[in-house]
């Protein structure tokens, strides 16, 4: 069918809209047509019916419709490009009789400027960025793959001009008529989260963000193309069956079939694009109270996801204990694509929440005393409460969040008042007592391992009252695996207060409760590295020049008497590796096997540079001795190695330096470090074999 026939054919086809259309037809038509008809007027004709057909736009498939309108423009303007290029270059073939040339034998120039013709006043200005947004991805793109597009520079930056331009009047345009949450916001979205890459710097700059920000902000987080405000979990529950004493999540349920409509959404799809260009609006807009705005809108995202995730009854499961109350369908079907989803919240809100930092760092207003602790306590809020999906991805397994979680929390470091509130305010319910659902122990943990920063800060009754009345039940309950990540924020928790120079009468109240349940869960539940950085940091505290010392300058010799003893009857079998030593044991220098024995011989010396003088002089022998009494080579070499290090590594000060070098010169100690062993089996060679069974010297007899 002749070009002109066929887009007569189209024009009437683009009038109504039917339950029958064939709408991938009508587009690959549309498609055809803007590669072969080589009458500008024809083209722009074509175009402007694109954007006002009722085909379309009647009943529109939310921003599937201006996706499929996108990739139209995008797929002419790659063919065409392709064809000049391939002309260039005498590549292209050559032609039949009586046959068209691709673009109608326009040039490229004349081919852009008709179709962008098309995109006049009888269609919305958010219409017209489908054209020029599709034009930009078709140019950027064959540029990306390589290809030298010199020859079209010129056409590339007129079509970024005309882009941006239209996207301004476009804001504009969705504000005045109160379409930022409709069709309207949602295309300037998808637009520009496709073509902004393709952007140069200076174009970025022209680019008004004050009005882009609240738009892309509510398309992805509370509009139905993006995260509808995080009630898609509200009807799950209804759709969770139990059977055989298991949740179940059929993938057939409704529920289901709305989380995997949410994950195909196109701008859900690419949430990792779209939050980094609302970071990047973020860091760029002119009016900071937008920000603080924006913040209030992230709180009450993440505090609604984490309501409606407490209303459903995977909730109540512990993270441990999935594989025991979860069937096998949710387990491995339906509730990985859930926390998928999940995760893209995550990741996006994280993201978002880095520019606001980073924007907050640089810029006086939002750094002010009245408003950068308000921005940074919601900065926490939200992480805290996304913290049941961070905590099964581990909160350092991606550098954006530690950066968020830290930089806010060196913020608030900055108001004591402000973070005594903060931390008030996120504490649990109940002190004293370990919560029985699952989602509460995980805000615990968020909890502790917040606190944690805070100790220095605080008063001695914050630290008392909140901080340790929270660690200490969880303290209480080490032995219970499935609570060890909160036991170890626990014991952070407490060795942060107790090094906090405040702390001085609270050390010395709570000491002999944490020192027993140190002891009490070491090895089983307790790695040696901890074990021995958790001592380390006591002696730090109990010995001079503490605080602590003066009022109680007994407490370092009594903690190296309760080390050294229960050394000395310690198992003397190798521990099982931790997650550091399996870590490091493909390096080049794989940590030794240790027993429980060696690490309290470890730990010893750990302490050394802490030791007054007079101590330090009696413990280094008795480190010496207890050296000697381990029986494995490998074992004693590393205490032995360990020992040196201590010594000559710097981390004694001068005059424990000296009482070092005296003791090991002059008092023995080189004797007893190196060849003690050694002189232990002579000795024990002789008492043996030194006498006869008559008492007669055996030497005698020779």
């Amino acid at each position: 069918m002749p070009a002109d026939r066929l887009l007569s054919t189209l024009l009437r086809s683009l009038q109504t809209w039917t339950d029958q259309q064939d709408t991938p037809r009508i587009l690959g038509t549309a498609s055809s047509l803007l590669t072969t008809l080589g009458n500008p007027h024809n083209l722009s004709l074509l175009t402007s019916h694109l954007l006002t057909a009722p085909a379309f736009w009647d009943r529109p498939d939310g921003v599937r419709t201006p996706l499929r309108l996108l990739s139209v423009f995008h797929a002419a303007v790659t063919t065409l490009i392709n064809y000049h290029n391939d002309v260039r270059h005498r590549k292209a073939p050559e032609l039949l009789p009586g046959q068209t040339p691709t673009g109608g034998g326009l040039p490229l120039d004349d081919w852009v400027r008709a179709i962008v013709t098309g995109a006049d006043d009888r269609s919305q200005r958010w219409k017209h960025l489908v054209v020029l947004g599709g034009l930009l991805i078709g140019i950027g793109g064959l540029e990306e793959q390589g290809m030298d597009l010199y020859w079209v520079s010129g056409i590339r930056k007129r079509i970024e001009g005309a882009l941006v331009r239209a996207a301004n009047l476009a804001l504009v345009e969705v504000r005045e008529r109160s379409e930022t949450d409709g069709l309207g916001g949602h295309t300037i979205a998808l637009v520009l989260n496709h073509s902004f890459t393709f952007l140069t710097d200076g174009e970025r700059t022209q680019i008004d963000y004050d009005l882009l920000l609240p738009v892309l902000l509510g398309t992805a987080y509370f509009s139905t193309e993006g995260f509808q405000s995080a009630y898609f979990l509200g009807g799950l529950d209804l759709d969770i069956t139990v059977q055989e004493n298991r949740f179940e999540w059929n993938v057939r349920s409704s529920s289901f079939r709305q989380v995997e409509a949410i994950m195909a959404r196109p701008l859900v799809s690419s949430m990792g694009p779209l939050s980094r260009l609302i970071a990047h609006s973020v860091e760029n807009v002119k009016d900071p109270w937008l920000i603080q705005t924006m913040m209030d809108d992230l709180a009450s995202f993440s505090r609604a996801l984490t309501t409606q995730w407490r209303q459903t009854r995977f909730s109540g499961v512990d993270p441990a204990e999935e594989s025991i109350y979860l069937g096998e369908e949710a387990l491995n079907k339906t509730l990985p694509v859930l926390w998928r989803l999940l995760k893209a919240a995550l990741f996006a809100t994280t993201i978002i929440l880095r520019g606001v930092l980073s924007r907050t760092l640089g810029d006086g207003a939002l750094a002010a005393d009245a408003v950068a602790p308000i921005l940074a306590s919601q900065t926490l809020h939200t992480l805290r409460h996304l913290y049941f999906i961070t905590s099964r991805l581990g909160p350092a397994s991606f550098s954006q969040h530690t950066f968020v979680y830290l930089t806010a929390i060196d913020v608030l470091s900055a108001y004591p008042i402000h973070a005594d509130k903060f931390l008030k305010s996120i504490a649990p319910q109940q002190l004293g007592q370990i919560p029985r659902h699952p989602l509460d122990r995980i805000l615990d943990l968020y909890f502790l391992n917040t606190a944690e920063h805070f100790t220095l800060i605080l008063s001695t009754t914050t630290n008392e009252d909140l901080l340790v009345a929270s660690a200490v039940p969880y303290l209480a309950a080490g032995g219970d695996h499935n609570l060890l990540p909160i036991f170890e924020a626990a014991h952070s928790v407490m060795l942060a207060v107790l090094s906090a120079p405040q702390s001085a009468e609270i050390t010395a109240k709570h000491l002999p409760f944490y020192i027993d349940a140190l002891f009490g869960i070491f090895p089983q539940n307790l790695s040696p590295r901890q074990f021995r950085l958790a001592f380390k940091t006591l002696m730090r505290v109990t010995a001079p020049p503490s605080t602590l010392s003066a009022s109680h300058p007994d407490l370092p010799a009594t903690l190296l008497e309760l080390v050294f003893h229960r050394a000395l009857n310690a198992p003397t079998t190798p521990l099982p590796p931790d997650e550091t030593t399996l870590a490091l044991q493909g390096s080049d220098a794989p940590p030794p096997a240790l027993s429980e024995q060696a690490v309290l011989a470890l730990t010893l010396l750990d302490a050394l540079p802490f030791l007054s003088v007079p101590l330090l002089e009696d413990w280094m022998s008795l480190c010496a001795e207890l050296l000697n009494v381990i029986d494995d080579g490998s074992m004693r070499e590393a205490v032995k190695a360990r020992y040196w290090e201590v010594l000559v590594s710097g981390e004694m000060d001068p005059e424990r330096s000296e009482t070092a070098v005296a003791w090991w010169g002059t008092r023995g100690g080189r004797e007893m470090v190196l060849y003690g062993r050694e002189r232990e089996r002579e000795e024990l060679k002789m008492m043996s074999g030194a006498l006869t069974a008559k008492g007669i010297p055996r030497e005698s007899k020779l």
